[in-house]
């Protein structure tokens, strides 16, 4: 493949379409974020620190917290105070197991701190009050004398946080509420009203946006609210077929590699859509669209619980991810930011846990290849679904970044990039898979792994990377 750049500035690819998403579902918070400060896996005030310093390295931006449906059963004061005192909830969402509530607010932002990333608070509309939502947003931002800022600091927090992100209320067409667009649209003008700035830092409000295709939902919620938003939501999960009947994460059969892959493409043809309907209301792209749940949605692992969404993760899931990233770059106006689902044990998690031990996926290797395009100049991407290559090229501090991914089962590609003035390669380095099911697990945690990536040269200033099926591969080169 010929590829010939046109040089022209281009939209800055946001940081924030990297986030990720932690639930309390299954294992995701409690023994995989959150052990506590008494256990024996290493930790920081209860976060074990080897998820902490892999999350660090692939420089998470922003992790958004407590749902997904979750969201819209939690009541924020029963978690926080002394742990011993907190009030036990049922999880009805997520295998019906109670929930102690020693991971709240002030464990949120901890985590927040340790990860060095920015906090998106998703508030409860489902099933909380105008009021119980101010009251968290006063708890968590106000900096002066308050009811709510008193009782922080007598729960140990004098100074407020920072929280740069708030949802009011999640999937509010189903598990948040089961709620008409109109009679959302009215309630998300009511309920933003009173998620105040109490600081000097603007909260970036978003509203809950439609599942997949729904056109209508976004063009009544754009119509009816849009001046009171910044961000709009989008949900849709990738999936070999129908949702009553997932397929296997591992031992799939050749056609579930590109019916799944298939389904990742369609998030172009909806963020298209989408998008055009928000230009009607919003021309100068304002609201962002915020793709805050994505990712592969699996059958579970033989022997865990159904509600604790536990699958693996392989190298057909990364190739997921490359396809997703490219067309979320291409999106780059309007796409502010997204949020895989979900961070550790859960979906298309980053690592997965189990005791003292961890492992990273491949996906996880994918967010570490393409962190480079980070606040990048975006300058050109490419998928398509007659091809089997999908890429991003990006600039910054005179530095191109090129991530391709090759889901091709068995070809080899020679993509030849020229009109770039390539001086020199900084790096070339990638994953690929060996099998199409190729996977890490705690017996071979590094199946799938980074490693550098030879068959890269430069001819007159054309850079010409040879790229393997199953395989992802990010080169840096000087400009």
């Amino acid at each position: 493949m010929k590829v010939t750049v046109i040089n022209k500035k281009g939209p800055k690819i946001s940081k924030y379409i990297y986030g990720h998403f932690a639930e309390h579902l299954g294992r995701c918070i409690y023994g995989g974020i959150y052990v506590g400060e008494d256990s024996e896996i290493p930790n920081v005030n209860g976060m074990r620190q080897d998820v902490v310093e892999a999350l660090k390295n692939i420089k998470i931006p922003v992790l958004r917290w407590p749902g997904g449906c979750f969201a819209d059963e939690y009541h924020w004061k029963d978690g926080i105070g002394p742990k011993e005192t907190r009030n036990k909830m049922v999880n009805t969402h997520w295998g019906g197991v109670t929930e102690n509530n020693h991971f709240g607010t002030h464990e949120f932002f901890e985590l927040i701190k340790q990860l060095e990333c920015d906090a998106y608070v998703n508030g409860n509309v489902g099933s909380g009050t105008v009021q119980e939502m101010q009251e968290w947003v006063e708890y968590i931002t106000m900096a002066g004398e308050s009811p709510m800022a008193n009782q922080r600091r007598e729960n140990g927090q004098d100074e407020p946080w920072k929280m740069k992100f708030f949802g009011v209320g999640n999937e509010s067409w189903g598990c948040g509420g089961n709620m008409r667009a109109e009679y959302y649209a009215d309630e998300y003008r009511r309920y933003q009203t009173y998620v105040r700035q109490y600081g000097e830092q603007p909260i970036y409000k978003i509203a809950c946006g439609p599942t997949v295709d729904d056109y209508y939902w976004t063009e009544v919620l754009m119509k009816n609210a849009g001046r009171f938003m910044d961000g709009l939501s989008l949900h849709h999960y990738a999936m070999t077929g129908a949702w009553e009947d997932k397929g296997p994460a591992t031992g799939f059969e050749e056609k579930e590699w590109w019916s799944l892959i298939k389904h990742a493409q369609y998030m172009d043809e909806l963020i298209t859509r989408h998008s055009a309907i928000m230009d009607q209301y919003d021309p100068e792209k304002r609201v962002g669209l915020i793709v805050d749940e994505w990712g592969t949605w699996l059958a579970v692992e033989p022997g865990t619980n159904p509600g604790f969404l536990y699958q693996q993760n392989s190298i057909r899931d990364a190739m997921v991810a490359a396809i997703t990233f490219n067309i979320f770059h291409k999106h780059a106006e309007r796409v502010h930011m997204a949020n895989i689902a979900q961070t550790v044990n859960v979906l298309q998690s980053m690592v997965l846990t189990e005791g003292a031990e961890m492992v990273k996926t491949p996906t996880y290797h994918v967010f570490d290849l393409y962190k480079e395009h980070h606040e990048a100049e975006f300058v050109e991407s490419f998928g398509d679904e007659s091809e089997t290559i999908t890429y991003t090229i990006s600039k910054k501090d005179q530095v191109m970044t090129i991530s391709i991914c090759n889901f091709s089962l068995t070809e080899n590609e020679t993509i030849s990039i020229d009109n770039i003035n390539a001086k020199s390669i900084l790096s070339a380095k990638g994953i690929k898979g060996e099998k199409m099911d190729d996977y890490n697990d705690f017996s071979h945690p590094e199946t799938v792994t980074i490693q550098d990536v030879e068959e890269v040269q430069i001819f007159d200033q054309t850079l010409e990377v040879k790229v393997a099926p199953m395989s992802v591969v990010t080169v840096q080169v000087a400009i």
